[in-house]
C-alpha cells in the first residue's frame, strides 16, 4: 500500500487535490476530560481564577479547527463554513465531553479540523485548571462521523 503523503522518492509531500471534486464535507470528533472532584465543581460553579472555563474552551476549539493546517504538516489550509462545539458536563467521572463538528465544501475533508478542535478545546480546560489538578486525563479522541467526498460516509 502507498501512502499518500509520500511521492515516489518516499520524500514527504502534501496530497495534490487539485483534480478532486468539491462536495459538502463533514466531520464530527470528540473527546473526554477527567478530573477531581474539586476541578469539576470549580469549572461548574465558575469560580476558577482563571476566568470561563468551559467558555473559553469552546473558543479554543474554534481557533483549534481554524489552525489545523499550522499544527500538521500536510493539512491543507481550508476554508470552513462552520465549527460547531458542544460540551456535556460528565458529573460521575466527574468531567467533560467535548464534541466539534466541522464542515465545508471543497475538496478535501475536515477530519483533522473536528480532531484538532477537540484536542486544543480539551488542552485549554486543563490549562485552566491544572493548578487545582495536574492529575486530569484527556482520553477517547476520536472521530464519529464523517461525510462527503470519495470515500463517503463514516459512523462510529
Amino acid at each position: 500500500m502507498d501512502l499518500t503523503h509520500l511521492d515516489e522518492n518516499k520524500r514527504p509531500k502534501m496530497v495534490d487535490v487539485t483534480e478532486k471534486d468539491i462536495t459538502k464535507r463533514v466531520a464530527r470528533a470528540s473527546g473526554k476530560i477527567t478530573m477531581s472532584q474539586e476541578a469539576y465543581d470549580l469549572i461548574i460553579s465558575n469560580s476558577t481564577k482563571k476566568g470561563p472555563v468551559l467558555q473559553t474552551a469552546v473558543i479554543a476549539a474554534i481557533m483549534g479547527a481554524k489552525q489545523t493546517s499550522s499544527l500538521i504538516p500536510m493539512c491543507h489550509p481550508l476554508m470552513l463554513t462552520s465549527v460547531k462545539t458542544n460540551i456535556t458536563n460528565l458529573p460521575r467521572l466527574p468531567g467533560f465531553l467535548l464534541e466539534v463538528t466541522a464542515k465545508l465544501d471543497g475538496k478535501t475533508g475536515v477530519e483533522m479540523e473536528a480532531l484538532t478542535g477537540v484536542s486544543i478545546g480539551l488542552l485549554t480546560i486543563y490549562d485552566m485548571v491544572k493548578a487545582i489538578d495536574k492529575s486530569m486525563v484527556l482520553s477517547d479522541i476520536r472521530l464519529e462521523s464523517k461525510s462527503g467526498g470519495k470515500s463517503g460516509e463514516f459512523k462510529r
